[in-house]
């Protein structure tokens, strides 16, 4: 049973509700402006979309607005692993191009974007990459795409909640449920929660899909739904050691850098012609490694307002079948599977939101939450650093 105790009402500078890595974000750039933090999380430990993930920053496959949030956050991110001292990699990810129409997705995004950020490879290359010696794989090309990092989404939250909550000025609050949200007295807002209320001049709510649970106008004005994907991770293969997220031709029909070139229907008629049953589960078949050798894979896409818990097996296995192909073993030992959840919109891949005097909520509404949520948490506080200071200058 937990005995923790807190105060009826407490106070502080910002209060984020949700310790997913968009809360975290928003909670360590806080910290980092000397304002006193205080982040709440209704369960006992991080579970949701934050950890059930590839932990794979995709920066480069992101475009105009989420390519410079994603940009502008890398470098958050790589602070954060070095103070927090969470696993993180400059990998970079590797695409690995199958026919010739793939491969002139590549060679037209490389030609949009500055000179080695994204680099061409052969066959010859792509495969050392792999580890797969044997020519049978079908293998085209490729490219190596330089900035994108990685982390391991089984221990990056929690470590990084971890080392929040032994800074100075930050509390982090386990098992404390968001009930209801106020003006407050000493505070602009107030937020009554299942141990207390606490103030705050700044409240970042930060929950994800269940946005609909606490502002359900909100969440319906902006079409969010419940994406669900099928996940696994395998022991790893003999011999194979990736430094890069892998990512294959269904990955470039899901991210907008490569949709928007010109060859991206040629390859959408392609796996709809060659692949149908990819499409019509929503694949983005890709993989990575964790730093224990496991590999990460996946997945598939299905949209509904509630989902389902339940997993078809026919997924999972023509999933775990294009994994084998672009690795070219005979087999992959499986050892869990999963459904990941996270807030999907097609009205815009972000929602945020002042639902009340100092409360904003906050909800990346596609599947790209760790790729830009530093980036998005600079942009949030430094618009109430604008904000703030606009005031002051009116007075």
């Amino acid at each position: 049973m937990n005995t923790e105790t807190f105060p009826q009402t407490t106070s502080t500078d910002v209060l984020i509700v949700g310790a997913g890595i968009i809360g975290l974000a928003h909670a360590a750039l806080a910290a980092d402006r000397g304002l006193t933090v205080t982040v709440i999380e209704r369960d006992h430990r991080a579970v949701g979309a934050s950890i059930r993930n590839f932990g794979h920053c995709c920066i480069t496959a992101q475009s105009g607005e989420l390519y410079e949030l994603a940009r502008n956050g890398r470098k958050h991110w790589l602070d954060f692993a070095s103070r927090a001292g969470f696993w993180a990699r400059e990998a970079g990810a590797l695409v690995v191009a199958r026919t010739a129409t793939e491969l002139a997705v590549l060679q037209e995004l490389s030609g949009l974007r500055e000179p080695g950020e994204i680099v061409l490879l052969t066959a010859a290359e792509i495969r050392a990459r792999l580890g797969t010696a044997s020519a049978n794989a079908s293998v085209a090309g490729g490219a190596w795409l330089r900035d994108d990092l990685r982390v391991d989404p089984r221990t990056t939250v929690a470590e990084l909640a971890g080392w929040l909550s032994r800074q100075a000025g930050v509390t982090v609050r386990w098992n404390t449920s968001a009930l209801g949200f106020d003006a407050g007295t000493s505070r602009k807002a107030a937020v009554r929660t299942s141990r207390g209320t606490i103030e705050a001049d700044r409240v970042f709510v930060c929950v994800g899909h269940d946005v609909d649970y606490l502002f359900p106008d909100v969440a319906a004005e902006h079409g969010i739904r419940r994406c669900a994907l099928q996940m696994a991770m395998a022991e790893r293969p003999a011999g194979l050691d990736l430094e890069e997220a892998v990512l294959t031709a269904t990955s470039m029909l899901r991210y907008d850098a490569f949709t928007e070139v010109p060859s991206a229907q040629a390859l959408r008629d392609e796996v709809a012609a060659t692949a149908p049953e990819l499409l019509d589960i929503g694949a983005n078949v890709m993989f990575t490694q964790r730093p224990d050798g496991t590999l990460l894979l996946g997945d598939s896409h299905a949209y509904d307002l509630t989902q389902d818990p339940f997993l078809a097996e026919s997924t999972g296995e023509r999933l775990l079948e294009e994994i084998r192909s672009v690795l070219d073993v005979e087999d992959l030992t499986v050892t869990q599977r999963w459904q990941g959840i996270y807030a999907s919109s097609e009205k815009g891949p972000l929602l945020v939101r002042d639902v009340a005097p100092g409360v904003t909520a906050v909800s990346v509404t596609s599947g790209i939450g760790m790729t830009v949520s530093f980036g998005l948490a600079e942009r949030n506080l430094a618009h109430d650093n604008r904000a703030n200071h606009n005031r002051a200058a009116l007075a």
